[in-house]
């Protein structure tokens, strides 16, 4: 059962007809005393509350009753409903133990949306303790490891895949963020549709509308043809928004407009489009620090972390290493030709005992160095130190142009075509020794007009 607390007539009746529409029952209120005592009384499975009765937009009432309901049930949903005015009393709701918030007018798809995945989440129990039986019922084939804390964070991403629940993951660079994401829509009813993924550091807040909104021709200079925006994209499937620390205040604003109320209007057209996709976020900045030096909007923040991931360093789940570097060896046994690689026992040692700042991508980065330089089929301790020593994270020498005499561009110009000189134009060994994929070392190859004849790796 579901209690709706409104003074207003209308947004009851509407929000009980679009509730039961879809089989829940519905009690209504309007008032906040007589809501504390339906709710004492008949234990709903979830509120809807407005924040604001009778003429009084203080929110006072509304702020109450959260009190009072969270006083005796720390576990039951509470959707707050509230109108761009009001937004930051949402804000304060959600600090009091609200779960979301729906603005005025709201959309019906994005209601039925957030009730069901509340539902669902308070409703499902998953039992799995062990990664064999979580795999039985999930598909992570893509995430390595058996350390207890990821198998819990596993059971997290399994269990609420199936909802259309907003998800935040931090942690540190090179944790596998984007692996938790993909993680989460292919387990989700959304896994045959599109899975977009958007790095936010790396649009301005000048292309931020034309990049994620998409424009129409002759939108601005330049804007030739029409544009697809990401939204667009991931309609009906995921968007993965990495790097979220990094908006500009300017674009955080745009952002949480299309999350709000899952609307957008495309660059140099007035038409609306509405958007259905799931949105997941990843960030190695801490959020909350952000918020309150005013660098992160409190409400953003709000509206995309229902539930929040924190991934482990790889130094905090040292036991799954050797699990991780067999999976890395038996991939390069492939794509290198060589079959009869392997890791010494005292070299997977050592591996376990390195710290590893730049965790899941560093190692994957050294060991991949490693065999690209080694003859050896059984790497040892010293193979991987002759290559952890030109790790960028070890080398405390590195000699850089003075301040003003080279730009960041050109710096990383003059990298790839060293590596592709030293590596005799071989795109996989100078990529790996960058750091980066074949990909995006094409990329780069592209953006800086390096002449190359591709070899034979």
């Amino acid at each position: 059962m579901i209690l709706i607390v409104d003074d207003d007539l209308a947004v009851r009746t509407s929000l009980s007809l679009l509730l039961q529409g879809v089989g829940n029952e519905v009690i209504t209120s309007d008032n906040a005393l007589q809501a504390f005592e339906v709710f004492k009384t008949q234990k709903p499975e979830l509120v809807i509350l407005d924040l604001n009765f009778s003429i009084d937009t203080s929110g006072k009432e509304g702020m109450s009753l959260l009190k009072k309901i969270r006083s005796i049930d720390v576990a039951v949903p509470i959707i707050l409903i509230t109108g761009w005015a009001s937004i930051e009393l949402a804000v304060q709701g959600m600090k009091l133990g609200a779960n979301d918030f729906i603005n005025k007018p709201w959309s019906n798809d994005y209601v039925l949306q957030s009730v069901e995945t509340l539902l669902q989440l308070k409703g499902k129990k998953d039992s799995s303790k062990n990664r064999k039986e979580l795999d039985k019922k999930y598909n992570f084939k893509q995430i390595i490891g058996e350390d207890a804390g990821l198998l819990s964070i596993l059971e997290t991403i399994g269990r609420v895949s199936g909802t259309n629940a907003s998800v935040l993951i931090t942690g540190e660079s090179g944790t596998g963020k984007e692996l938790i994401a993909e993680g989460i829509h292919e387990n989700s009813t959304r896994s045959s549709k599109p899975f977009i993924k958007v790095n936010l550091g790396g649009i301005s807040s000048s292309l931020f509308e034309s990049e994620m909104f998409g424009h129409v021709r002759g939108a601005f200079t330049d804007a030739r043809f029409d544009r697809v925006g990401r939204f667009e994209m991931a309609n009906k499937g995921t968007i993965f928004l990495d790097e979220i620390g990094d908006l500009e205040a300017s674009s955080q604003v745009k952002l949480l407009r299309v999350l709000q109320d899952r609307t957008y209007e495309v660059l140099g057209s007035s038409r609306t489009k509405t958007v259905d996709t799931r949105v997941v976020c990843a960030t190695n900045k801490n959020l909350n620090e952000m918020v309150a030096s005013s660098l992160f909007r409190e409400d953003l923040l709000y509206r995309i972390n229902l539930i929040t991931i924190h991934l482990p360093s790889l130094r905090e789940r040292a036991t799954d290493i050797p699990l991780l570097v067999n999976f890395f060896i038996k991939n390069m046994k492939e794509i290198y030709g060589r079959p009869d690689l392997s890791v010494s026992a005292a070299a997977m040692r050592w591996l376990q005992q390195l710290p590893l700042p730049g965790n899941i991508r560093q190692l994957k980065n050294l060991v991949e160095r490693t065999v690209l330089i080694s003859h050896n089929n059984e790497l040892e301790i010293d193979d991987f130190k002759s290559q952890l020593n030109l790790s960028p994270q070890k080398n405390d020498k590195v000699k850089l142009p003075g301040v003003g005499t080279m730009t960041l561009e050109q710096m990383e110009s003059e990298m790839v075509k060293q590596a592709m000189n030293y590596h005799k134009n071989r795109i996989t060994k100078a990529a790996a020794s960058l750091g980066i994929t074949r990909n995006a070392l094409y990329r780069r190859l592209e953006k800086y007009q390096i002449p190359f004849n591709e070899t034979e790796d």
